[in-house]
């Protein structure tokens, strides 16, 4: 395996992590500013094994495990994604957050192509937040629901549509909030476009034929991040 310099080892890694708890060490360690060097005195290891548990699938042992959640200082509960069923945001915060407004360019592409966000809306029963499956098609997100339900009772409605991702392993995140007014989709020809760049299925299943199209009036978004170590 190549061996990395110092200053190599405390900047971003080059390659992406291979697995989920390849890229939880890497963050945790970017995120306490150490080298792989440094991690791997602490939990009494070599270089080379660091960047092969960061940079490719591997299953190491629960005694390698204790000693590199020990080296830094996190549990092995965190690094394995144990805490998954747990709400996120349970991690501590970084050491060195920095909040940032994003642009709407940058809102747009973390929305992406697709994903599961919540919309916001007020039904007979008071105001209700629903998680669903959505779709960004030109400026437009769409998602697929069931007469009835509260989520088609936006139609008609201005309403709040909000995705985001929190990463407690790095200690960061980002939301996108969009706003505009719903509305049905019921041209045939729109809704086979709609079909056309669905991704997914809406995961709660059943019959979920009706489209509703949000078109943005408003776009923000927000991103927390952490400040690099001091002369890093």
């Amino acid at each position: 395996m190549p061996d990395h310099g110092r200053g190599e080892s405390r900047g971003r890694t080059v390659h992406a992590p291979r697995s989920d708890l390849g890229r939880r060490v890497t963050a945790r360690r970017e995120q306490l500013g150490l080298s792989r060097e440094e991690v791997a005195a602490r939990a009494g290891s070599v270089p080379g094994y660091i960047e092969f548990v960061e940079e490719r699938q591997s299953t190491p042992g629960i005694g390698f495990l204790l000693r590199l959640a020990d080296a830094l200082e996190t549990t092995v509960d965190t690094l394995t994604g144990c805490t998954t069923e747990l709400p996120p945001g349970t991690g501590s915060a970084a050491y060195h957050p920095s909040l940032t407004t994003l642009s709407t360019e940058e809102c747009r592409e973390l929305l992406s192509t697709h994903g599961v966000g919540r919309v916001a809306v007020s039904t007979w029963d008071g105001p209700a937040v629903v998680p669903v499956n959505y779709v960004v098609v030109g400026d437009d997100v769409a998602y697929r629901t069931a007469p009835g339900t509260a989520a088609a009772e936006a139609v008609g409605q201005e309403v709040a549509f909000e995705a985001d991702h929190i990463d407690d392993a790095m200690s960061r995140g980002w939301s996108v909030n969009v706003v505009g007014t719903a509305r049905a989709v019921t041209g045939d020809n729109d809704v086979r476009r709609l079909d056309r760049h669905a991704r997914t299925t809406p995961w709660a299943g059943g019959e979920r034929r009706l489209w509703v199209s949000i078109a943005p009036t408003r776009t923000t978004g927000r991103r927390i991040d952490i400040l690099p170590p001091a002369g890093g």
